[in-house]
């Protein structure tokens, strides 16, 4: 995110926290129980007469808080007595708390002494909401009291969830254990504590007026729960800004018959030179636009869109900022039917280039003109020898789809994807936005047979409810994996609540994208990684692996990393060890991971191989482990991995480590996209994450699953 926008935010989140009014306890208890959700029995002390009073009507012990607008953090203030055990006591404690108070807050109006019943000690939890810019309301769950905001043991869900939702919530946390019954302790009404959760969320969700609130702590007993401490905001309504899709993307973007190139130009130092020169490649027809030149790089050049004899499918656009409104519309009356804007100077230069950018969209909207950007690097399309960039390589065509918000991750990618013979169906920089964003490409690009996998690099997302609805859809059928900017905590507000404070935007951001099915991604390599996987295996069924290595040492690592990252290395039944007895040498390590000694050959991994296709209704994912040896011939080795995925409907993951030796056989893979990882740590880290996702949300080979999108 560039740092005008992370400012804008700053200032918009500190608006709002000015707009915001935290009601007084009682009137938040009442709110609660209006809806439900239990609290103690309490009762508002007008003075110590009035709080001995209501003490006694509702027995001891008590505590007792003060309630003023003014004061947030009562016990900081002097604000708050608690085990007050007779009449005189809480007297004595309204006297304290209305005199203290002033001392250390000047200026607070006191309403009044909230007197409740001091409530017995239990598990305590936190259940809070806050309001994201791009994603709305937001619930968060997790261990409470005054360590919630040091263990930070929570779990996060974009609202609306169901009560199977927040039944996952409760179960993510590492705290859960306490719920269920820890060492000696009695399991907690964990059913009442779902359904109070699911009742505060849907009072958060349904009330536009509620900004913020705490739940904390919130007592589970072994029956029942109590909200004993409530901090609920109130904030002005606002409408969510949504995105609307208008329809879908133009096709002429992805199988254009002529692309314009507005801005070109016969210097090599002009951006309108390099993404001409890129697209010379072309099929097409490739017309350059310029006034002050008849040909360019051999092509006969036109002094306007207008003046091309044919029809425009795709103009790039490539001039400064003044003058693009005037092309659009005139791209508009040619025809043309989508514009890739390179040119930069809207949106993300502040207010006045806002407003042009929506002018500019206005422009294109008269005329049913779709556009990519502004302030884009363009597309690039490898299958049909489409690049409307100014970067210098082309990637190789493959099955991977890139979206990016920077173009500098882009060209940083593309470079560095053609040694490693990564390949792409489509490499998309979507700029600012302003029409196609996203949400269009995700729906297109699912129904793409060139595409079996899309990675995002997400800076910002505007509409972030919209996004989930498509990419919940897209995900369904086809594997998405994001790569989220922005995870640090440098320049993040002081927070008004424990939730404000636990439910930051990353955090929102990858609640989000686990509720809709999306990978987040740690690095750009790790989404890589990712992606080539399922492009090729698809989602695993499950979690159960086996692995089949010559090399003891790495066997006994590829245990550490199973255990490390969620892989259940499954046992060999008596069968399948006396199978495997009879061919492989007494010395074989009799268990999973199958360490076939070293001096087994690729007939001995072959036999391995057969029997796990026997089986294959036994574990999800095999990992194949190969060092080169005297006796292992790794090209065979890597012709009977192949022979192995073919005949299976399961993930084989290879990892046949080494130098020049293993380079043949590790082409061999590639050529038919079986993934191999240099690094067995890195194969169980992929391998894990994607099991993962397929515990949150059942995913299956998009092969054989329609999306609804």
């Amino acid at each position: 995110m560039s740092d005008h926008t992370d400012q804008s935010n700053r200032r918009h989140e500190a608006m709002q926290d000015r707009a915001r009014t935290l009601l007084t306890e009682p009137d938040a208890y009442a709110l609660l129980e209006q809806h439900g959700i239990p609290v103690p029995p309490h009762g508002v002390a007008r003075s110590p007469q009035d709080a001995a009073a209501i003490a006694s009507r509702i027995g001891f012990p008590v505590v007792m808080k003060v309630i003023s607008p003014q004061v947030v953090h009562k016990s900081d203030a002097g604000g708050v007595v608690t085990g007050i055990a007779g009449p005189e006591m809480a007297r004595m404690a309204f006297t304290r708390i209305t005199e203290t108070v002033p001392r250390f807050v000047p200026g607070a109006h006191i309403d009044g002494v909230l007197v409740a019943k001091q409530m017995e000690p239990g598990v305590e939890v936190l259940v809070g909401g806050t309001t994201d810019p791009a994603f709305g309301k937001v619930l968060t769950f997790g261990m409470g009291g005054i360590l919630v905001e040091l263990l930070r043991d929570v779990s996060l869900r974009v609202l609306p969830v169901s009560p199977e939702e927040i039944r996952q919530m409760v179960h993510e946390i590492r705290g859960h254990a306490l719920i269920r019954g820890f060492r000696r302790e009695k399991p907690r009404d964990e059913e009442q504590l779902v359904k109070t959760i699911h009742a505060v969320a849907t009072l958060f969700l349904q009330d536009d007026t509620l900004a913020e609130f705490d739940l904390n702590p919130l007592i589970l007993y072994e029956q029942g729960c109590c909200a004993v401490d409530a901090r609920i905001y109130r904030g002005e309504r606002r409408e969510q800004a949504r995105r609307v899709i208008r329809c879908a993307v133009p096709e002429e973007l992805f199988t254009p018959s002529s692309i314009a190139v507005v801005g070109a130009s016969a210097d090599p130092k002009k951006v309108g030179h390099a993404v001409l020169r890129n697209l010379l490649p072309f099929p097409g027809q490739l017309y350059p636009v310029n006034p002050n030149r008849k040909e360019i790089l051999g092509r006969t050049a036109y002094p306007s869109l207008t003046a091309i004899p044919g029809p425009v499918d795709l103009a790039v656009i490539a001039v400064p900022a003044h003058l693009v409104t005037g092309i659009v519309d005139e791209a508009g009356r040619k025809g043309v039917k989508v514009a890739a804007i390179l040119s930069s100077g809207f949106r993300e230069a502040g207010a006045d280039g806002r407003a042009e950018e929506d002018r500019l969209v206005e422009i294109a909207r008269s005329h049913d003109l779709r556009i990519l950007g502004p302030n884009c690097l363009g597309i690039m399309l490898p299958h049909r020898q489409v690049n409307t960039t100014f970067e210098p390589v082309t990637p190789l065509p493959g099955q991977i789809a890139f979206l990016s918000q920077s173009g500098a991750v882009i060209a940083t990618i593309v470079d560095w994807s053609r040694p490693e013979a990564i390949g792409f169906s489509a490499v998309i920089s979507v700029g600012n936005q302003a029409d196609l964003g996203f949400e269009d490409f995700l729906i297109r690009l699912s129904r793409d047979s060139e595409t079996r996998a899309i990675i995002l690099y997400i800076e910002e997302i505007r509409d972030g409810r919209g996004f989930m609805d498509v990419v919940r859809h897209v995900s369904a059928r086809v594997p998405v994996i994001a790569l989220k900017s922005g995870s640090s905590v440098r320049g993040k507000q002081a927070a008004v609540s424990h939730t404000g404070s636990l439910a930051g935007a990353y955090e929102v951001y990858m609640a989000a994208f686990r509720q809709a099915g999306v990978l987040a991604a740690s690095s750009l390599r790790e989404s890589f990684l990712l992606a080539e996987l399922l492009a090729s295996e698809g989602y695993p069924k499950g979690n159960r692996a086996v692995v089949i290595s010559n090399a003891g040492g790495f066997a006994v690592l590829a245990s550490d990393y199973a255990e490390r990252y969620g892989v259940e290395l499954v046992d060999l039944d008596a069968a399948m060890l006396q199978e495997l007895d009879a061919f492989l040498p007494p010395a074989w390590s009799h268990a999973n991971p199958m360490d076939l000694i070293g001096d087994s050959g690729a007939d001995v991994f072959a036999r391995v191989f057969d029997l796990m296709i026997r089986r294959q209704d036994t574990w999800d994912v095999a990992f194949v482990i190969s060092v080169p040896d005297a006796v292992l011939d790794m090209e065979v080795l890597g012709r009977e991995l192949v022979r192995f995925s073919k005949s299976t409907r399961k993930m084989i993951v290879g990892c046949l480590l080494g130098g020049d030796t293993v380079k043949e056989s590790i082409r061999i893979l590639r050529d038919q996209r079986i993934p191999n990882f240099p690094d067995p740590e890195e194969a169980f880290r992929v391998v894990g994450k994607a099991c993962s996702a397929t515990r949150v949300k059942p995913h299956t080979d998009r092969d054989r699953t329609e999306s609804t999108t």
